[in-house]
């Protein structure tokens, strides 16, 4: 919000000001900061990472109980997304050989998706790999690339069921307890086992709650913790003789495997939409409502089968439900595997060229610019201002840059002359903010807080 302090921009023509506000930067449920990571991603997989090759979504559901586990323990997740891939990664070399090619290397980039619909807990993987292999012909020859057949439902059938083993395997090893659970209404199934030895509990017993009853679905703060949330049904239930079977789509021991869903080498646009669908922020704003009773709705993308359309939360148990989604501090959201990986030996030769090498559409050839420092307010536009150092890591979009990108809003034109907007300064100090918010009838000061209430 403008109160915390912004950017301030003005038209050198007409001199009208643009503020910009901050970010908050956090990493958990902000729709805001949730939206903007979506669309640089998904831009810098495309432009720098992702090669011309056609590709596949891997999903993997897992069970709640390991959903709970890998949700605060970010080695055990690392150690079953590894399983995960290199079974894939396995199926693709077979696949290879099958076919007369030896030597193979497959490559994947896989989002941790810690959501479900309903904002809750679901910790699950969404992969993005070559739907093919690539090999090296000679010691100097360039990697080339082979694309393979589809999988089958058998073959689906056969990663989900050898992903299930090899991770009990490993649960069983570090003396976690493994409960498969069953069916479940909407997420998955129950898989409500415990294990041996709950460390978060004994951590944090307050945010355990939060993650227990966010996977469950249940109530963790409210009048009646662990009764289910209140739920509003507005469709009529689904017969369950009509459920739809979708191809290449495989359970095995509460673990499921979808591979339905792939994209050709020449659909770089559906691609970045791709990217875009598996790092998209928790929640989506306009489907969030308040009832008059003081409730705060949210309305589900698709009815469930028992026909709830929406889920109706206490603000406190809402509370409960975003804490749970905030990732640990120093845990990867995105992982790369084979030739895509940060210091494989292919790497170079397989990724895009730079971003200046490609074919861009026409737009203002001052979107792609840095931020820089221009000096007071009051200096003479006709001065050059003295550059700052890039103020975003390599390959980051700028804000601009990006808006136009992906809305196609051109950020730094004046709304009232056209001309462009120049960037004038940070301005984060108090008094300064307040004063300037003041002279343009802005609001100066954010919305108070509410008073900390005794625990009930």
């Amino acid at each position: 919000m403008l109160a915390h302090g912004f950017a301030r921009l003005q038209c050198d023509a007409c001199k009208a000001d643009r503020l910009v506000p901050f970010s908050c930067g956090g990493r958990g449920f902000c729709p805001s900061c949730g939206g903007r990571r979506m669309n640089d991603t998904a831009a810098v997989l495309v432009d720098h990472v992702l090669p011309s090759v056609p590709f596949r979504q891997w999903t993997l559901s897992l069970p709640f109980r390991l959903r709970y586990l890998l949700a605060f323990d970010a080695r055990l997740k690392r150690d079953v997304l590894a399983i995960y891939v290199r079974t894939i990664f396995g199926f693709l070399r077979k696949s290879a050989r099958r076919l007369g090619v030896h030597g193979a290397r497959a490559g994947s980039v896989t989002y941790a998706q810690r959501f479900g619909g309903s904002i809750n807990l679901n910790l699950h993987f969404h992969t993005l790999a070559f739907d093919g292999v690539y090999t090296r012909p000679g010691d100097d020859a360039p990697p080339v690339f082979h694309a393979l057949p589809p999988p089958t439902d058998d073959d689906v059938a056969t990663i989900a069921a050898t992903v299930a083993r090899r991770v009990g395997r490993l649960l069983r090893r570090r003396g976690l307890a493994r409960d498969t659970g069953g069916d479940g209404d909407g997420d998955g199934d129950d898989g409500a086992g415990e294990p041996v030895h709950d460390p978060l509990a004994e951590e944090s017993p307050l945010l355990a709650a939060c993650y227990g009853a966010s996977i469950r679905g249940t109530r963790a703060f409210a009048r009646y913790p662990g009764f289910p949330v209140r739920r509003s049904r507005d469709a009529a239930p689904l017969d369950p003789a009509l459920s739809i079977v979708r191809p290449l789509c495989a359970r095995s021991d509460g673990f499921d495997l979808h591979a339905d869903v792939a994209v050709p080498a020449w659909e770089r646009k559906g691609l970045e939409h791709l990217c875009r669908y598996i790092a998209r922020p928790a929640i989506a704003t306009e489907r969030l409502s308040l009832t008059p009773d003081g409730k705060v709705a949210y309305d589900l993308r698709h009815p469930w089968r028992d026909g709830t359309t929406a889920l109706l939360f206490e603000p406190m148990e809402l509370i409960g439900r975003l804490a749970a989604l905030v990732p640990y501090p120093r845990a990867h959201l995105i992982h790369f595997h084979g030739p895509l990986a940060n210091h494989a030996a292919w790497r170079p030769e397989i990724v895009p060229r730079s971003l200046a090498e490609t074919d861009e559409p026409d737009r203002p050839d001052d979107l792609d610019r840095p931020l820089t420092a221009s000096g007071p307010a009051h200096q003479d536009a006709g001065v050059a201002p003295p550059d700052l150092p890039q103020l975003r890591r390599k390959g980051r979009l700028p804000w601009a840059a990006l808006l136009y990108r992906t809305l196609g809003i051109d950020a730094l034109a004046c709304d009232n002359c056209g001309s462009r907007l120049r960037f004038l300064a940070f301005l984060t100090d108090p008094p300064v903010v307040r004063a300037i918010l003041d002279s343009l009838g802005l609001p100066s000061s954010a919305p108070p807080l509410a008073g900390a209430r005794h625990p009930p």
